[in-house]
């Protein structure tokens, strides 16, 4: 079982994760434990590499849609809009981002099948995040200087604590 969710500062939320050859039993039993994780942390979304793991895997859930992705890739951007976004490795942080209103995505499913799919809001956006998190892109690095230094206290005050 997965144990904890990494935090801003951890290495490996930094580093671009590694692509996924074949979708295999440990990468489904992998998906449906970071489900836990996310459902437990009450997120949207998640990346392996938020819980330790260097590969091309995420999870979104957003109403009554559950995706499960290896290798997903961003190849059609349409729109944008700028919302505030939250991030299970931030805690307690919201960062204005300007993402895409519409996306068209492409990844491997729990299944081995290359998919194609479009989303739109908040399916969107989430998407993306967790995107970027695979990149090794946290939602701190779309926000202005003067907020970057005053979470990066913030967040080493609240990881000192633990």
């Amino acid at each position: 079982m997965l144990g904890r969710i990494y935090i801003f500062g951890e290495p490996i939320l930094r580093k671009k994760t590694k692509v996924v050859d074949k979708i295999t039993q440990s990468e489904k039993q992998l998906f449906d434990e970071m489900l836990q994780v996310m459902h437990k942390a009450s997120g949207v979304g998640l990346a392996a590499n938020q819980v330790g793991i260097d590969k091309q895997l995420c999870v979104v859930c957003v109403g009554d849609k559950v995706l499960k992705l290896a290798n997903p890739k961003i190849i059609k951007r349409k729109g944008c809009e700028i919302f505030e976004e939250g991030c299970l490795s931030l805690p307690e942080t919201v960062v204005k981002v300007k993402r895409a209103k519409e996306i068209i995505c492409q990844a491997l499913n729990e299944n081995n099948e290359l998919i194609k799919f479009d989303a739109y809001g908040l399916l969107a956006r989430a998407v993306q995040h967790e995107v970027d998190h695979l990149l090794g892109k946290m939602i701190i690095d779309y926000a202005p200087l003067w907020q970057k230094l005053a979470l990066k206290k913030k967040l080493r005050i609240l990881r000192d604590k633990k």
